[in-house]
């Protein structure tokens, strides 16, 4: 089978497996995950909806920061998509927000599962603090990481380009050596990309 049926045919098979609150509500630490992070209006949940070919996979909102816990998806009983919740303009209180970055840095720095991040920036507003904590983060644990400029058909060609070269000048700049992408929901743009890199980070089984 072609390298790009193998990696959409195991993404659609991507159905709900449990939402945690804290760590001791987390699945097994075994085989392999990856995780997506982003601002709650960066287009996280439609991007994991879009590399699955499932509209209804992961909830998204017009109320940024309805997602308060960490969501897993089984693709096989090795594999699974982690989505992590959204940070910023939550309405939420302020002990709630603190227990989200709690269980969030206990996931990334404890996972032995967790083969990398994906992380999601809105392709007209990267690099938010946050964004940049989340960079710099990854960088200090050494743990793989892939972004995703979304909503690049808001802007022209020329602009996005113009834009993910900046990027890449920024992270090369400050000694990052991930790898980043423009990504539209809308026009698919870049969806084989994304699942040629998740399919690396996961492995590939013989029946995937």
């Amino acid at each position: 089978m072609h390298e790009s049926q193998t990696s959409a045919a195991l993404f659609r098979r991507a159905c709900f497996l449990t939402g945690a609150r804290r760590g001791g509500q987390f699945p097994q630490d075994h085989g392999a995950e990856v995780a997506f992070a982003g601002r709650s209006n960066a287009g996280k949940s439609s991007a994991l909806n879009a590399l699955t070919d499932n509209r209804a996979l992961a909830r998204t909102s017009k109320t940024p920061g309805r997602t308060q816990e960490i969501n897993f998806f089984r693709l096989d009983e090795q594999r699974r998509l982690v989505d992590l919740p959204g940070y910023g303009y939550a309405r939420a209180p302020a002990e709630v927000r603190q227990q989200w970055s709690h269980t969030l840095q206990h996931y990334l720095e404890h996972r032995h599962c967790l083969r990398g991040l994906v992380l999601v920036m809105d392709v007209r507003h990267p690099f938010m603090p946050f964004d940049q904590q989340l960079v710099d983060w990854c960088s200090a644990l050494a743990l793989p990481l892939h972004i995703l400029l979304t909503k690049a058909d808001k802007l022209s060609t020329s602009r996005g380009m113009a834009t993910l070269l900046d990027a890449r000048r920024h992270l090369s700049e400050r000694g990052h050596g991930c790898s980043i992408q423009l990504f539209s929901v809308v026009s698919r743009q870049g969806v084989g990309e994304l699942a040629a890199r998740l399919l690396a980070w996961l492995g590939q089984s013989p029946d995937a």
